[in-house]
Formats: structure tokens, C-alpha cells, sequence
């Protein structure tokens, strides 16, 4: 298969939300099929609810700065799959993972042909067994892997990492992950092994309970991760962001400028500052000043991200709502057209109630996704109070960029959030109309 027929091939699998299909079966099968690649290089596995990219990114940035080969698989993509590999702090080429999709689509079928298998494995699935090859085949050294869905039934989780970190839990997935707090945390939580080191950023105390009884069950000691900052404000040329002092029981971390923006990176720098410290005592040469530049050049792509004016931010669930939130309310004193689109599946009413009383123009669109939302049904949570002349729907994510460029001249900040599928469509977009 060349590239677009590797597309092709992959998204006519079907997602694990559309098909309904959950467990690690297919995947350790994949997986043994190819020799158990994963058993190459060290894993470090993050899970949670929001923050897991911007973990994986800060974790990244510091052990490439440190000098080790390491690979990089984190989800969604926004413009091209191949974002979601990286060796080194780099995407991999179609090429290589065109050849590398042949090589597990070829797998894939000889194990079902032979009955092993009694369906196809998912598009995540068999894009996790692309990146677990594309990394064997790199000869890295260490593995960092994001999430997808929950924990216990994710691909990733069939890896059985040596480091398992956790991100706040929050809700999310409610029809898949469950509807409390305490059953969201058990889904995540199942990534701990009693040979595991678990690493633990502050959690809601319903989730803290349920990672501690899972830690305990597992006779595993959890580390957890600092919460002893000094935060300043300072200019840069982005505008202000923050500097912080990390304090952890090894070392000190002292004035490190974040430049991914938001109040939260402090908890996801955090976290990423325990585990590479972890791995420093697993016989990694990680330094205080690797970990410190890690920390200010990491970036991630999509989440409260500026481009030529515009705020991009993937704010797809109330916890990450109420974030971007926080940012506009602490940095931005623009008003704000608002182009928003979301996946039908989402906490929509309880999204809105945090976001659209923040805007002075919104504008509702639908990402080209199975899952997304009409705008029809989104327009039915404007506040009451707020004046119809100002809100506007669109079925085409361009028009809504454009109109929302019409609208906002120099006088308004447009904020594109809702769905990472619409800050990735809104790139692309922009970057195709060289805008970007």
C-alpha cells in the first residue's frame, strides 16, 4: 500500500467507539504475531482524562534533549496520521508508515484467514502495532505512550509498561467508561501491575481512593507528583506565560518558562518531571538541565495554541472547557468570537455552560466525523439571554473559519475549541489557504 491507501484501509476499520469493541485480545495477538516488539525498549504508558498529549509532550522533549532514542505515539492526529509517530521529536515519513501499515495489515489478515483471530483489529489497534514496529525497526530505547480510551482495554495497555503515569481524572466517555467518578477511575487505573512504578499527578478524591486501592491490591508504592511550585508571570514573545519553580524530593527545578500555555501544563509538567526522574533511577542519564529545557521547549499541537491570530484549542469535555476557560479569563481581554464543534457523544450541555457565556459572537460547524454533532442541536444551548443575531451555524468547517474572520476584523479574538477533529480540519484549512 502507498500512503492514501493506507488511510484508506485503516479508517474503513472502524474506531473502537463506532464498532463497539473493546479488550486486549486482537492486540496481544498482533502483537505476538510480530515477535512482541514492545519487549525491545522501555515503556513509560499515560493515562487520564485530559492533559495526557501535553504530559507525553513535556516527557518527550526532555528525553530527546536527554540524549535518548526515543519514540513517541500519542493520539488524535490534526492534520496527517503520521503525527501521531515520532523518533526523536520528529514525524515519521508517509513512507514508513505506509510500509509499516502493509506490514500489520498483512499480519492482521494471515491471523484471521487462520482463525486466530475471529475479526479484523480496529483502526487504533492496528495503528498502536504501526508505531510499536516503526519503533522496534528505529531501535529506540525508550517508548512513550499515549492513552487512548480509558486503560483497561486499551491497545496501548497490551505493552505492560514499566512506568505507568496518571493524568487528573475527570468525565468523560460516560457511555463507555462509566457514569461516576470511581468507575471512570477503575477503567484508568487498571494500567497499575504489581511491577509497575506508578507515578500520580493530584486527582479528585473519589479517583484518588480508587488509584490508591488499586496500588494497594497491586502492592505497588505510588509516587506522586509534586505540588510544590512557585508560579510567576513574565512576558515572552508569545505574551505572558508562566514561570515556575518545580521543588520535588530530588532536586530543584528552579524559574522554567512553560510555553505551553494554561495554568494546568504546571500539573502536566509536573507529572512529566516525576516520571522522567523515575527513569533516571531506572539507568537513564536524565539531568536537571535536560529536564529543565525539556520543559520549555516542549509544545503540542492543537491545545491552547495561537496561529496567525487564532486560538486553537481542543477542549472536547468539561474539565478541558473549564481550562480554557481559566486561560481566557486569567490572559485574554479581547472579546471572543467563538467557532465551536463537538462530537455528539459529549457532555454538550455542561460543555456549553462552561464556554458560550464567554463569547461575544459564536459560531456553530460540523467536523467531517461520523460523531459530530449537528449544528441545529448545538444551537440549542445559547443562553437565553444571549442575542440570536449573534450566533451562526455552518455545515463546513471553512466557512466557519471565514465568516468567523469577517466577523471578528482586529477587535475580537476568534477561539476555535470543541473537538480536536475541528482544530485539526481548521489547520488544515488555513494551512492549504495559506493563511496558516
Amino acid at each position: 500500500m502507498n500512503f492514501n491507501e493506507s488511510l484508506s484501509y485503516l479508517y474503513a476499520l472502524g474506531y473502537e467507539l463506532s464498532v463497539k469493541k473493546f479488550g486486549l485480545e486482537n492486540t496481544v495477538k498482533l502483537l505476538r504475531a510480530l515477535e512482541n516488539p514492545e519487549r525491545n525498549f522501555l515503556k513509560v504508558q499515560v493515562a487520564g482524562t485530559n492533559g495526557k498529549g501535553s504530559t507525553c509532550a513535556f516527557l518527550d522533549a526532555i528525553c530527546v534533549g536527554a540524549g535518548i532514542k526515543t519514540g513517541l505515539y500519542t493520539s488524535p492526529h490534526l492534520v496527517s496520521i503520521t503525527e501521531r509517530i515520532k523518533i526523536n521529536g520528529e514525524e515519521i515519513s508517509e513512507e514508513d508508515f505506509a510500509r509499516h501499515a502493509t506490514k500489520i495489515r498483512n499480519i492482521s489478515e494471515k491471523l484471521l484467514e487462520s482463525g486466530e483471530l475471529t475479526a479484523l483489529p480496529t483502526f487504533f489497534e492496528q495503528v498502536t502495532a504501526i508505531s510499536l514496529s516503526v519503533f522496534e525497526a528505529a531501535k529506540i530505547e525508550l517508548a512513550i505512550l499515549e492513552t487512548g480510551l480509558g486503560g483497561r482495554f486499551d491497545a496501548t495497555t497490551s505493552t505492560n509498561a514499566e512506568i505507568v503515569a496518571l493524568t487528573p481524572i475527570d468525565f468523560d466517555h460516560q457511555d463507555i467508561l462509566g457514569n461516576t467518578l470511581a468507575e471512570i477511575a477503575a477503567e484508568k487505573a487498571a494500567i497499575i501491575r504489581a511491577d509497575t512504578t506508578v507515578i500520580v499527578a493530584p486527582q479528585p478524591r473519589e479517583a484518588e481512593r480508587i488509584i490508591l486501592g488499586k496500588c494497594r491490591e497491586e502492592r505497588v508504592a505510588p509516587i506522586f507528583a509534586s505540588t510544590d511550585f512557585i508560579i510567576k508571570k513574565q512576558d515572552s514573545p508569545f505574551g505572558q506565560i508562566f514561570s515556575v519553580t518545580f521543588k520535588t524530593s530530588n532536586d530543584l527545578y528552579p524559574n522554567v518558562p512553560l510555553f505551553m500555555l494554561g495554568r494546568h501544563q504546571i500539573t502536566n509538567a509536573s507529572l512529566a518531571i516525576s516520571a522522567a526522574e523515575s527513569l533516571r533511577n531506572l539507568g537513564f542519564d536524565i539531568t536537571q538541565n535536560a529536564i529543565t529545557n525539556g520543559l520549555q521547549t516542549a509544545r503540542h499541537k492543537g491545545r491552547l495554541e495561537f496561529y496567525n491570530g487564532i486560538l486553537f484549542d481542543g477542549a472536547h469535555n468539561i474539565a478541558g472547557a473549564k481550562a480554557l476557560v481559566n486561560y481566557l479569563d486569567e490572559f485574554i481581554k479581547q472579546p471572543i468570537t467563538l467557532v465551536f464543534g463537538a462530537m455528539k457523544d459529549k457532555d454538550l450541555r455542561e460543555i456549553a455552560d462552561v464556554l458560550f457565556p464567554k463569547a461575544e459572537y459564536m459560531i456553530f460547524t460540523m467536523p467531517e466525523h461520523p460523531r459530530s454533532a449537528a449544528t441545529t442541536d448545538l444551537i440549542e444551548f445559547v443562553p437565553k439571554n444571549f442575542s440570536r443575531e449573534k450566533v451562526f451555524q455552518t455545515s463546513k468547517v471553512t466557512a466557519a473559519i471565514e465568516n468567523a474572520r469577517e466577523i471578528s476584523g482586529e477587535k475580537y479574538l476568534i477561539c476555535v475549541t470543541g473537538s480536536l477533529y475541528l482544530v485539526g480540519e481548521a489547520q488544515k484549512h488555513l494551512a492549504a489557504s495559506g493563511k496558516h
